[in-house]
Order: structure tokens, then sequence, then C-alpha cells
């Protein structure tokens, strides 16, 4: 497989190196995608963290009940970018793009969600997902008071915890590696 070097301050294993579940699923990303997500190859570095961090993220992203993916991958963007992590504000920007069918929202998000093309129910989910990303201390009852008159249920903001928690710690993870995105994400869906 022709693999692009991941950059890492960690030993980055060669695919052909990885279990065989892993393995399977780059190769199958691979094909789909014409390119390995560096995030697939960096984090490989401990395969079983790699792989519950692939379960984590496909539980939470990948579900078609509450929120719509677009929405999940906004979450992804806004907080991304007020954490600085320019790895998931791009790969999930170019993911954004697509799943939205607006190649302008990402740019937007990420730039500044108050200025995006979104509607007030999108504007308070995001507006507690930066919350919660950046002052977490802060939060309190009447931020769920708010979401929920906005019309989230329950389980969405539930969701909308989990992924800004998830990414908390892929942002880190992003930085604590030195792991930059694949050049491939930045022209995706324009």
């Amino acid at each position: 497989m022709n693999q692009t070097a991941a950059k890492s301050r960690f030993p980055v294993p060669a695919v052909e190196e990885l279990p065989a579940d892993l393995r399977e699923r780059i190769e199958t990303l691979h094909q789909k995608m014409g390119f390995i997500p560096n995030v697939f190859l960096v984090l490989a570095h401990r395969p079983d963290e790699l792989r519950a961090f692939l379960t984590y993220h496909d539980l939470l992203m990948e579900k078609d009940e509450g929120l719509s993916k677009a929405e999940r991958e906004m979450i992804v963007v806004a907080t991304s970018a007020a954490n600085n992590c320019l790895y998931c504000t791009v790969s999930h920007g170019a993911f954004l793009r697509i799943r939205s069918k607006n190649p302008a929202l990402s740019d937007q998000i990420a730039i500044n969600y108050r200025e995006a093309e979104i509607g007030p129910r999108q504007r308070a989910m995001l507006d507690y997902a930066i919350k919660l990303a950046t002052t977490p201390w802060l939060v309190d009852d009447g931020d769920h008071e708010r979401l929920a008159a906005a019309g989230f249920g329950p389980e969405e903001i539930w969701d909308i915890g989990a992924i800004v928690s998830l990414f908390a710690m892929s942002n880190r993870m992003a930085s604590h590696t030195g792991m930059g995105p694949n050049p491939e994400f930045y022209g995706m869906a324009r």
C-alpha cells in the first residue's frame, strides 16, 4: 500500500504491521478516499487506543437519529477551531462541506460561527459547544434549559456534550503528537 508518511513525535507503524481489523479498516478507507487520514496512522502508535477512539467516534458521529450528521460536524469544526486544532478543523471542515452540501459553511463556522449561515437552533447548539469546550466550569442547568428551549431533546444534548468531549481529547492528541492535516482535505468538496 502506498502510505504517505504521517508527521508525528512518536513512531508511526506501517499499515502492514497493524492488527488485521485495523489494517482492513485503513485499507478500506484508503480505497474509498484515495488517501489515509493521518489520524489513523498517528494514533496507530497504540492500536488498542486507536480501536477505542474509533469505536466512540463512530458511535457519536455516524448515528442517524437525533442531531444531523452535518450538525455533528459543525460541533467538531467550531470547537476544534476554538482549541486551535488545525488537524480537526481542516479534516472535519472537509466532512462538513460534504455533509452540509454547502462549501462555505465550514469556513464560516471555523472562523466565526456567530456569522455563519445557520439557524437559531444550530447557533444555540454551537454557543453551548463552545462554552463546554472553552469554559466547562461555567456550564450550568441554564445552558441545558436553553438547549431544550431551542428544540434539543435529552439524548441530543448528551450527544452535543459527548462530541465536544471526544474532540477535546482528539484536539489535544493532535497537538501532543504534532499531527497535521493531509493536504487532500483542503480541496475536498469545494
